[in-house]
């Protein structure tokens, strides 16, 4: 049975804190398609940053039903703790995207009750 390593899920909610701040993380080897590494390139105007965003939190989606999928399929080398753990994070990085839309939303509104 497949233990959780703890230093290295701090080191993950670390890189994630210090992108949700917009600094630069450096490379935790988390693997590929998480959305934690960050390019140079990849600061630009808001709306390619909220592109971005949604499209990782997408991906944490689908990687984590696919691993569920693994995981019903009776696939020895996942365990259910990584399944519970990808799912926690896809959905508290899509609760995310929700309050940051409504902020968005919250703004746009109180922009179009300004007199003019």
């Amino acid at each position: 049975m497949n233990t959780i390593d703890s230093s290295q899920l701090l080191t993950q909610l670390r890189a994630a804190s210090l992108q949700a701040q917009g600094l630069n993380t450096p490379e935790i080897g988390v693997g590929a398609g998480n959305g934690i590494e960050q390019s140079p390139a990849a600061k630009g105007d808001f709306s390619s940053m909220l592109s971005r965003s949604i499209d990782m939190v997408n991906n944490m989606e689908k990687s984590s039903s696919n691993l569920a999928s693994e995981f019903e399929m009776g696939n020895p080398n996942v365990t259910l703790p990584e399944v519970m753990i990808a799912k926690a994070k896809a959905g508290i990085a899509f609760e995310g995207m929700v309050q940051v839309r409504n902020k968005v939303v919250e703004s746009y509104q109180e922009i179009m009750r300004m007199p003019v």
